[in-house]
């Protein structure tokens, strides 16, 4: 999926050019000749497929301040690059204050447009996902961070929002990964438990004989091991939300002292002397057809009824693509954060290769195959090549390990060649002699040598220096001058070169 760029000039040719040079890298591009215009477009249903604003500051009417201000008071978090003949210092500090993340000066130049984009989108995929983390462990995930260019998860999010207002029990069903447990949070961060506990209960992955002490507690001494009191998950959940998932895997009989506590809204610790009565919130998961489970006689219909009063489906990844590389987009920020490495995106390539697989392990599997592909990653940009295990599934590819020379084209059959992905088995000793698309310089290369024969020969300098073929006193200075030691300790010794 193209990410899609606005743009707010109200000079034409300003606007035709930026068009013709945003389409020219790749972007889907969308034009605004004046501040009202670009808000109307951004607050309308469909301004959730713009990933990023190019902004004019000086317009008649409303101009960029005036839009920066109204987008702020939307509490938008879409990042917008501003752009004026006035580049004053005074003028950049009061655009980033105003809620701008870069700024650039007409006539700005291809290159530097392309690279303040894509650091914009990088920069906004990655406050994304520090949001949605800190507000998912304030328990007010909210709609809003559920950000979606798909119809079919649009209508989900509306159902959902119309859930939010009441506490009436909801039941979401899907496939496994496609991030039902995200929805039941946003639903509570937008009802008035906002903030209230949020406790998640993973049906299938509780032993039988401890269902019942789980969710309802027990007392000190119920049975042999009870050393403790415990609450149970409806008690923890009291005054916020229980998110009961996979619920069609629990037995049936604490299918029936569930459906009286429901019922009651009360439960019975194992081994208490009364009940103790809660306020909570229910919302029930599953990725099986718990109808069907009925007719089979393994989910009880009194339960069923109870539990699918308000019914939420959420589609497979499969069916909603326009939100697939927004999703890896996020994935790649937070990964690339926590492991220390400058990527700024995907290749178009691969943006192509993932929007086109069918990740049957849902958003799931596709976080895990980002994460896979940030380690594998050489270059500023996730190729292909960092995603092996997809092209393998799907037609048009083949995956080579080690290289071969790829095929000819079945002319005769009518058939193009596939496109070969060359994942050669790569030495972890060997030395990159290329960083991008330029040679790495000596001193880094020596350096590394360096660093990696002292870890090799375990710290033994002399050792080191022999293999290395120089002096004990020239490779202590070598280590000081590379910052490897703070101080030429030895350094007095003979060289032995």
């Amino acid at each position: 999926m193209t990410d899609t760029v606005l743009i707010v000039d109200d000079d034409p040719v300003q606007r035709r050019l930026l068009d013709a040079m945003l389409k020219r890298f790749g972007y889907d591009v969308a034009t605004a000749e004046n501040g009202e215009a670009a808000l109307t477009l951004l607050g309308a249903p469909e301004g959730e497929r713009f990933n990023a604003v190019v902004l004019d500051l000086n317009m008649p009417g409303l101009d960029g301040m005036g839009v920066l201000a109204a987008l702020r008071e939307r509490g938008s978090e879409l990042p917008v690059i501003v752009q004026t003949a006035n580049g004053s210092i005074e003028t950049v500090v009061t655009a980033m204050r105003a809620g701008a993340v870069d700024f650039v000066v007409k006539p700005v130049g291809a290159e530097r447009l392309q690279v303040s984009l894509r650091n914009a989108l990088k920069l906004g995929a990655l406050e994304h996902e520090l949001r949605h983390i800190k507000r998912r462990a304030s328990n007010t995930l909210g709609f809003r961070d559920l950000a979606t260019k798909s119809p079919d998860m649009a209508r989900v999010v509306r159902l959902a929002e119309r859930a939010a207002k009441s506490n009436i029990p909801i039941l979401i069903e899907g496939e496994s990964g496609v991030g039902k447990e995200v929805l039941a949070r946003a639903i509570q961060g937008s009802s008035d438990r906002k903030g209230k506990p949020f406790v998640t209960v993973n049906c299938g992955a509780i032993p039988h004989n401890l269902v019942e002490s789980i969710l309802f507690g027990h007392e000190k001494g119920a049975f042999t091991g009870a050393t403790e009191r415990h609450l149970g998950k409806f008690v923890e959940a009291n005054g916020g939300t229980l998110f009961l998932d996979e619920v069609g895997e629990l037995p049936l009989d604490a299918q029936v002292k569930l459906l009286r506590a429901i019922q009651e809204g009360e439960v019975d610790p194992v081994g208490g002397k009364k009940s103790v009565r809660v306020d909570i919130r229910l919302i029930s998961a599953t990725n099986k057809s718990l109808l069907d489970q009925v007719k089979r006689g393994e989910f009880r219909e009194d339960l069923y009824y109870r539990l699918n009063v308000f019914p939420i489906t959420l589609p497979p990844l499969r069916q909603r693509r326009e939100d697939i590389v927004d999703l890896a987009r996020g994935f790649l920020a937070r990964f690339a954060a926590e492991e220390g490495r400058k990527l700024t995106g995907f290749t178009a390539e691969a943006a192509a290769l993932v929007t086109g697989y069918d990740w049957p392990g849902n958003v799931r599997q596709l976080e895990n195959a980002v994460f896979r592909a940030v380690v594998l990653a050489d270059g500023p940009e996730l190729d292909i090549t960092e995603f092996p295990q997809i092209a393998a599934q799907m037609d048009g590819y083949e995956v080579r390990i080690p290289p071969a020379p790829a095929p000819l084209a079945r002319i005769d059959q009518g058939e193009p060649p596939p496109r070969i992905i060359q994942m050669p088995v790569r030495d972890p000793n060997a030395l990159d002699m290329v960083a991008g698309s330029d040679m790495r310089k000596l001193d880094d290369l020596e350096r590394e040598i360096i660093t990696f024969a002292l870890a090799h020969y375990r710290g033994h300098m002399s050792e080191v220096s022999r293999k290395l073929g120089i002096g004990r006193s020239t490779l202590y200075r070598k280590l000081k001058d590379y910052g490897l030691i703070e101080s030429e300790s030895n350094g007095d010794e003979t060289d032995a070169a």
